[in-house]
């Protein structure tokens, strides 16, 4: 297969280079270091055409200007806004820059790209200043002389400037345009596919509709069979586009059963299983019927509940949970991050054959950390755990500091699901669909559910167990006052596996696809509060962002104050876990150490249409560090594992996915540098998952995480260089992967062995 690799005109990093491990250094690189010589693209720094700006100078002006744009400090991997605009925390480095004679100083500013409105930096000097954070998503910087540094509005001279790389992102022209609005345009559709697109199939426009209320949908399956996907109300796809369809067939749960076989049942809310040590517990995957916006539609469930069971045990619990596969697809069940044994794990063709349609297995489960885990699929989940299969299992130590105090709890399982108005958009039967961004729901769902309401007393800490179930999207959740706009005061407490070092403040939670989190909120204002993903999505075809507000859940808040007091105002505080602190602090002098290996992320696609491939390379100048939405439904929708080929690739022996292969010794510790390649025609974040191991996340694109938890899932954005501590100690063989679900159906996975 052969890879398309593209380059901006701004791009600063060279080729990849030979590589050895003992050219990577122990720091993780910053994105301008290529660009003032301190390395190479052999020590995979974070893409400096997407986070290092050098700054232009007006002509007669001395020395470079250089902005950095960093990841504020904090708990996730990409910082955001509560209403989604990308955060980051700007250095700018003057190199032999003057002051020019007859001004005061140097000032910096950033505005928008009409130079309105504009805002006052700082002052700025030789060498490197930290600048406060910016969140827009197109804007400049500016450096000028000015007379009076302390002016808040520029008035002297302007001495450098730069936009920011989303400026590169702007409407294909006309040229493209036209090409893209062609019906025909002798492009086949589809790799290995010898027919055209049927020109009945192409309208010629479409319909928009709101992606939370769900209305002016496609109501009418295409002659090919397929339930056609929703278009997001306001954004242009080219009539082109629309004409794309899946070269596989379309298939739905339950499909394939024997006629002979039990009717679906009603699915029914997920019940609470509290086990003991040595108790036996029986789980069966089976087909339900499930009601989605008026449309009966059969999916999937763990004893008929969605979610499946939420299993309660104490640490250094050991059970046996006897599963039956009931439903017409082969299958498994993984426990997503618990450190088990390694028979137990649930992957097909290493830890155990799959369990056909009508058999049993039994899985052996102990519990060896405190934390949120769960439960799911380990064959096609782009379809059985998509369909419903999935459950959470909340591990507490009964010995241990807990979570702090709060007034009550809220298990929250997050997904979504692509719904028409003909009703589920259906999944490919011989292969995945959605090959290049995963498959994004447009109904949102909590608990399986299409909403999610709570009432609680004036001044009441609920303390939220999040899991993020969705095959692809990234939420970004903050609770929002229906009246006067507040967001309500959060705080995080902990991730996949535990507490982290201390809790820490935060305006909105990001949660990837497979991570966990425990966050306490606190609502101290009567009235409602909605619990909403705020983010910005691209209209590619006109290169802007647009805001997305989808309401999750509703928070009803009476005037009663709660009780007791003590755990309102204790909210305040920020609690160290001295355990947690101690057993983190025990690795710190592994931090600095050489990196022991490393993986880049990359896309290889073949097979593109001609059009689609233009398009897609204008589009490329400029990639988000997360692709928040699926704003190219029918794209995305037609694309499998033939034009899209995800791929972790090691750089020292250029080997990928499967071809890895990593022996590591029981009790190793493991520095890891993961970079994801934004050179591609469409390049993604990656949710990256170890199995049966811990770990945790040092730092990202050179800034150090000074608050650390052990994880399983790390989300990775585009762009970026990511240090991880492997921590082996759990023998066997183990696999790694990106849990975007059509990623990892495309084969970006690789093995590891622990002995």
């Amino acid at each position: 297969m052969t890879a398309s690799r593209l380059r901006s005109g701004t791009a600063l990093i060279a080729a990849v280079a030979l590589w050895a491990p003992a050219q990577l250094a122990s720091q993780t690189p910053r994105p301008c270091d290529v660009l003032f010589g301190r390395g190479d693209d052999a020590v995979l720094p974070p893409s400096a055409d997407l986070y290092c700006l050098p700054l232009l100078a007006a002509p007669g002006v001395e020395g470079r200007a250089v902005v950095e744009l960093n990841r504020p400090a904090g708990p996730f991997t990409v910082a955001v806004s509560p209403d989604g605009a990308h955060r980051y925390a700007p250095s700018l480095s003057l190199i032999d820059v003057p002051t020019p004679a007859g001004y005061e100083g140097m000032v910096a500013w950033v505005a928008d790209p009409t130079l309105y409105p504009e805002r006052r930096l700082g002052v700025v000097g030789e060498g490197t200043t930290r600048l406060p954070e910016i969140e827009m998503d197109k804007f400049l910087v500016l450096v000028t002389a000015e007379p009076d540094t302390s002016a808040q509005e520029r008035a002297g001279r302007i001495l450098f400037r730069a936009q920011s790389p989303s400026t590169r992102m702007q409407p294909a022209d006309l040229y493209e345009f036209a090409l893209g609005s062609l019906p025909g345009g002798g492009d086949r559709l589809s790799a290995g596919d010898p027919q055209e697109a049927d020109p009945s199939a192409a309208t010629g426009e479409h319909s928009g509709h709101d992606m939370g209320a769900m209305g002016g949908m496609h109501a009418e399956r295409d002659p090919s069979g397929w339930v056609l996907p929703p278009m997001p109300e306001g954004v242009a796809m080219l009539p082109r586009m629309m004409t794309l369809r899946p070269v596989v067939g379309p298939m739905e749960p339950g499909a394939l059963r024997d006629s002979g076989s039990p009717s679906a049942l009603p699915a029914r809310p997920h019940q609470i299983v509290r086990l003991d040590d040595g108790d036996v517990f029986d789980l069966e995957a089976t087909v339900v019927e499930r009601d989605i916006d008026g449309h009966t539609a059969r999916m999937y469930a763990y004893n008929g509940q969605y979610p499946g069971p939420l299993i309660q045990v104490e640490r250094g619990t050991e059970i046996t949970v006897n599963f039956t596969n009931r439903i017409d697809h082969p299958t498994t069940v993984h426990w997503h991050g618990l450190r088990l044994d390694n028979a137990s794990d649930g992957i097909p063709g290493v830890t155990q054959e799959p369990v056909a349609p009508g058999e049993t297995f039994s899985y052996r489960l102990r519990f060896p950390d405190a934390g949120l885990y769960w439960y799911h699929p380990h064959m096609r989940e782009d379809v059985t755990q998509d369909a419903g299969l999935y459950g959470n299992m909340l591990v507490r130590d009964a010995a241990g500091e807990g979570f702090g105090p709060a007034h009550r709890e809220e298990m929250l399982v997050l997904d979504d699901l692509l719904v028409s108005e003909a009703g589920l958009v259906q999944w490919g039967r011989e292969r995945a669909t959605h090959g290049f961004m995963g498959r994004f729901g447009n109904r949102f769902l909590v608990n399986g559910t299409p909403g999610w309401d709570l009432d609680v007393d004036q001044g009441a800490v609920v303390r939220l167990f999040l899991t993020n179930v969705a095959n692809t999207r990234t939420f970004n959740l903050s609770f929002v006052h229906e009246d006067s706009g507040e967001v309500a005061a959060l705080k995080i407490v902990g991730s996949d596996i535990g507490t982290y070092q201390r809790e820490e403040r935060v305006s909105s939670i990001v949660i990837s696809p497979a991570e966990r989190y425990t966050a306490h909120a606190r609502f101290d204002r009567p009235g409602r509060w909605f619990m909403v993903n705020r983010v910005r999505g691209i209209d590619h075809l006109f290169g802007s962002f647009f805001q997305e507000s989808d309401t999750l859940g509703l928070v009803t808040v009476r005037e009663e104050p709660a009780t007791p007091a003590s755990t309102t105002a204790g909210f305040d505080e920020l609690r160290t876990f001295e355990a947690v602190d101690r057993d983190i602090e025990s690795y710190r002098p592994h931090f600095d150490r050489p990196v022991d290996r490393a993986l880049e992320l990359v896309l290889e696609t073949q097979q593109i249409p001609a059009f689609m491939q233009r398009l897609m390379t204008v589009d490329s100048a400029y990639f988000h560090p997360v692709e928040w939405s699926g704003t190219m439904p029918f794209m995305n929708w037609w694309s499998t594992d033939h034009q899209a080929r995800w791929k972790i690739v090691e750089p020292s022996t250029g080997r990928a996915n499967m071809d890895i292969r990593w022996d590591l010794e029981v009790g190793s510790i493991e520095k890891i540098r993961i970079r994801n390649r934004r050179e591609s025609l469409h390049a993604m974040q990656h949710p990256i998952h170890f199995h049966g191991q811990r770990f945790l996340v040092l730092s990202v694109n050179g800034v150090p995480n000074d608050n650390l938890v052990w994880k399983d899932t790390v989300l990775i954005p585009v762009g970026a260089t990511v240090d991880l501590l492997l921590e082996s100690t759990n023998p066997g063989e183990w696999m790694a992967h990106c849990h975007i679900a059509e990623h990892l159906e495309s084969g970006m996975m690789f093995g590891f062995g622990v002995h």
